[in-house]
């Protein structure tokens, strides 16, 4: 492809180098040194390596006074075609002749930038990390895909890093790409900390990425239906080992889909926590630090409003390896129980996908990711240096209201239930 005889790729372990970044300038009729020219027209093909991705209506300055910029009413995404790794991203936003409000996800709807509101002639430039993988596992073998991952899913395993700009009237004048040599927070879990692909689902791993500066990646390998087993089965694991460093780490959220497995001395306390302690042992013989995270609660209530316990001696086991491993954790049973305590059982609602007692929406989401991000400070653990400043405190007794929680609609929605439950 004429990206990879541009750019001159060398792979050091899973560190993609490029003799340069990628650079590029927006709606302008020349681009500047070191930036290639992007017009409204240029769409992605494997060939071509960037482009604005099909459907997009965007607007881009030509006049020879403007800065630059693309702009639409409606969301668009651009792709860069990279090779595995972890990318330092850079925006420029704003626009000459628009007031400008810019929201910017990447690969599979995850949070990078909310809400950055431009007036006519301002241009901001911020930063974040964006990790982009394959199926294809250095060690050996891949990770064996469900159906959904190759259509639905497919972006979050193919060969580009994509970018939704959303909001009202997003503009973007120069986008930068480079390679980061950054440590990683590793993701694995089930639907619920996924990268959901679609409106109206959502998960807390796909919002938590707002939350960290950018000088740490964050690579969400969790995938919906998954239990402690199906995911060793799938390779999941294999995956992460393949690219851990030391120092990276690992956060571990099972349980919903584990609780239901059958046969012979299957149990929390048999098989779960044996497989759960083997993950955290694995982490740890590469040099990673193990994160265990409790499964939120489903939405069950009796009739004293008070949230049951739909999972039975899961979250207990969990507590248990955390407490004889000496591993970090994060008790997202208790959050989330004063979370939709907090809202009541009707309020409650608000967090989910309507009719789903598992499945979260954007807001719900995010309050999940606001209390793992609270208690990754309460807890004063190491990772908290890479949160980005000024995050209010957050008491999930407590939560923001619906409607300061502004992360807008992306363009592909579903019917289509998430697997597990």
């Amino acid at each position: 492809m004429q990206y990879f005889l541009s750019i001159a790729v060398l792979v050091l372990g899973s560190v993609a180098v490029f003799s340069q970044p990628k650079r590029f300038d927006f709606g302008l009729d020349k681009a500047r040194t070191g930036f290639t020219q992007v017009w409204r027209d240029d769409i992605y093909s494997k060939e071509k390596s960037f482009g604005f991705e099909p459907g997009a209506a965007v607007e881009c300055d030509h006049d020879a006074r403007s800065k630059g910029s693309c702009s639409s009413t409606s969301p668009f995404y651009f792709s860069v075609a990279v090779p595995e790794g972890n990318y330092r991203v850079t925006v420029t936003l704003g626009s000459d002749n628009n007031l400008s409000n810019t929201t910017v996800k990447a690969e599979l709807r995850r949070l990078m930038l909310q809400d950055v509101k431009t007036k006519k002639g301002e241009f901001l430039t911020r930063s974040f990390i964006v990790n982009v993988r394959t199926p294809l596992i250095s060690t050996g073998g891949e990770v064996k895909l469900k159906d959904r991952e190759k259509t639905t899913e497919s972006w979050a395993w193919d060969e580009k890093l994509s970018l939704e700009f959303n909001g009202d009237h997003p503009s973007v004048n120069r986008i930068e790409i480079e390679p980061a040599g950054v440590p990683t927070i590793f993701l694995l879990g089930d639907s619920t900390v996924c990268d959901q692909p679609s409106e109206p689902y959502a998960s807390w791993g796909q919002m938590l990425t707002r939350f960290f500066n950018n000088k740490i990646a964050i690579a969400n390998n969790a995938e919906s239906g998954e239990s402690l087993r199906s995911s060793l089965g799938a390779k999941r694991l294999d995956k992460v080992l393949s690219l851990m460093k030391p120092g990276d780490y690992l956060l571990i959220q099972y349980s919903h889909n584990d609780e239901k497995e059958k046969g012979e001395g299957v149990g929390a306390f048999t098989t779960f926590k044996a497989s759960l302690k083997m993950f955290v042992d694995a982490a740890r013989n590469k040099g990673g630090i193990p994160v265990l995270i409790t499964p939120m609660h489903r939405r069950t209530f009796d009739a004293d409003g008070r949230v049951t316990n739909s999972h039975g001696n899961y979250p207990a086991a969990i507590r248990r390896v955390a407490a004889e491993e000496k591993v970090a954790l994060i008790d997202l049973t208790t959050m989330s129980k004063d979370l939709y305590e907090g809202l009541g059982k009707d309020g409650s609602e608000q967090l989910f996908k309507d009719g789903d007692a598992t499945h979260h929406n954007n807001y719900g989401s995010f309050e999940l990711a606001k209390s793992i991000v609270q208690a990754i400070r309460d807890q004063k653990l190491e990772l908290s240096k890479y949160l980005i400043k000024g995050i209010a405190a957050f008491d999930p007794k407590r939560p923001d209201p619906v409607t300061s929680v502004a992360v807008p609609a992306s363009p592909t929605s579903t019917g289509r239930k998430p697997l597990g439950n």
